[in-house]
């Protein structure tokens, strides 16, 4: 899923009420017997009010004369487009681990791939191949042409100026483009098919994400590096039934900047021929790189 533009580069002040609402009235409602299908929270302006009265903070910039300002109205209209966008978007694209099986299978029979497919960490019944990170490394494969690939960096990501680096990131991620020193991509796989419970794990997922975009955006503003970032996930489960406030992170993760694009469950598919077409016409990283576009429906 791309960010929309409306409400990219959006300044940390709106971010800072989004994180303030979201933390006092939460992201999701709770499901309930009178509410078995949930929606996110779309704040009203009394709810606005109560928030920012019990913090004892100043709500004019949100609301005046009882009325939403333009800030207000702008929060409130972020709040329903991530909600709307996850619901008709995200959910659908969501994977279980038998789905997620069979559309591995399915590619694995069409590319007759050579990179690594690695195992998981389970053991016994459990015990299969790491279906997310599998479809990643084919579908990368099958397009990235003769250009090279490090489909498991085991080394943190360094870029350099005459060959002597000058930024380390703090965390391996799960995978470069073409090497993880100067890359032009770089991506992490959330995948949690065999969880029954929602566990630290993912939380901790998001927050490393955010870390990792914040050190590459330090790169870009002061040396005018630019390295995609990305960021696969999967499995229904973990994320919808039991982690959809973290959900909605990844969305203002995106729109903040901190992550050039999340891709859902199946959409990749779809997304990373496109994306790894344009990072082969993508220069030495020293220039901004447009987004690729949505496929065509």
């Amino acid at each position: 899923m791309l960010p929309n533009d409306k409400y990219k580069k959006l300044d940390l002040e709106f971010w800072a009420n989004i994180k303030l609402l979201n933390q006092r009235l939460g992201y999701a409602e709770r499901k309930t017997k009178k509410n078995p299908n949930p929606g996110f929270v779309i704040p009203t302006v009394d709810q606005i009010k109560k928030v920012f009265k019990d913090e004892d903070l100043n709500s004019e910039r949100l609301i005046q004369n009882n009325q939403l300002t333009e800030f207000g109205k702008l929060v409130q209209e972020y709040m329903e487009y991530r909600g709307g966008v996850l619901t008709n978007k995200i959910e659908p694209n969501l994977m279980n681990k038998d789905q997620a099986k069979t559309l591995f299978e399915q590619k694995r029979a069409e590319l007759n791939p050579t990179c690594p497919l690695p195992m998981n960490k389970q053991k016994g019944e459990k015990r299969d191949f790491s279906f997310l990170t599998g479809l990643v490394n084919m579908l990368v494969e099958a397009n990235k042409g003769n250009f090279d690939c490090d489909y498991d960096p085991r080394e943190l990501t360094a870029l350099t100026i005459e060959n002597f680096p000058v930024r380390t990131l703090s965390r391996r991620v799960d995978g470069a483009f073409p090497s993880i020193k100067d890359p032009k991509a770089i991506w992490e796989i959330k995948e949690y098919y065999y969880t029954t419970t929602f566990g630290s794990r993912v939380a901790d997922g998001v927050y490393e994400t955010q870390l990792d975009g914040w050190e590459l955006w330090e790169a870009k503003t002061n040396l005018n590096r630019v390295v995609k970032h990305y960021l696969f996930v999967d499995d229904y489960f973990t994320w919808w039934t039991c982690g959809r406030s973290y959900l909605c992170r990844l969305i203002d993760s995106m729109h903040m900047g901190l992550v050039t694009e999340v891709i859902f469950g199946r959409e990749l598919v779809e997304r990373i021929p496109a994306l790894v077409k344009e990072w082969k016409e993508y220069g030495n990283g020293q220039t901004e790189l447009p987004l690729a576009a949505e496929p065509e429906k």
